[in-house]
């Protein structure tokens, strides 16, 4: 689990410019062991994000304690092969991830609320010279006689954002491991400190 922080730009050795999104990756800690013995499945619950006591109830004080580790702001399961490997209050840092490897990220993407064509699909909009009345709305959207009905998946206004979306095979472009920043080219769903997760493709994807 990560921070997003905003995007920058980095230029390579061979002096391109690389856009990048910077986050704040870790360190996360294991609060939660699950095994299939026990849960039904293998996975690991990790903490991110220091948290005051206060701001938390008291049947996670008591969760969160098990780790020793202090309270966490966000709290994720993330499936494992052999939970075995790891141990209570053990810190997941980015040494997992190298530069140069390619990686998943899934986060949220911006809630703009209602929205109406222009903004949510990207119409051009109706011409405003010559007594033109229709700027910034969809226009005739449905037959009268045949069908009499306006077809399911019609581009019109509506909620926009605040979708949970993956972005695949973005590069890591360097490791900043005394600051735990992660830098991936390209952008990254959501909005300044949101809360995003990398993970590891399962597939390699074609480089872009």
């Amino acid at each position: 689990m990560g921070k997003k922080l905003g995007m920058t730009g980095l230029f390579t050795a061979a002096g391109q410019y690389v856009p990048v999104t910077v986050v704040e990756a870790g360190p996360c800690v294991v609060i939660q062991i699950k095994t299939e013995a026990t849960d039904g499945y293998n996975a690991l619950q990790l903490g991110f994000g220091a948290q005051k006591s206060s701001r938390v109830n008291k049947p996670r004080q008591g969760h969160f304690e098990k780790s020793g580790q202090g309270c966490f702001e966000f709290v994720k399961e993330f499936a494992v092969k052999n939970p075995n490997e790891y141990s209570l209050g053990q810190e997941i840092t980015l040494e997992m991830f190298a530069v140069g490897e390619r990686v998943d990220v899934i986060g949220t993407t911006k809630g703009r609320g209602f929205s109406g064509v222009i903004k949510r699909h990207g119409f051009h909009g109706g011409r405003k010279t010559h007594g033109g009345k229709c700027h910034r709305i969809p226009g005739s959207i449905g037959s009268s006689a045949w069908p009499a009905r306006v077809f399911k998946g019609k581009k019109l206004p509506g909620r926009y954002g605040g979708n949970r979306q993956t972005v695949r095979n973005l590069e890591v472009v360097d490791i900043r491991s005394e600051d735990n920043l992660i830098l991936l080219k390209g952008a990254v769903p959501g909005h300044r400190s949101a809360l995003v997760t990398i993970h590891k493709p399962k597939f390699a994807q074609p480089q872009r």
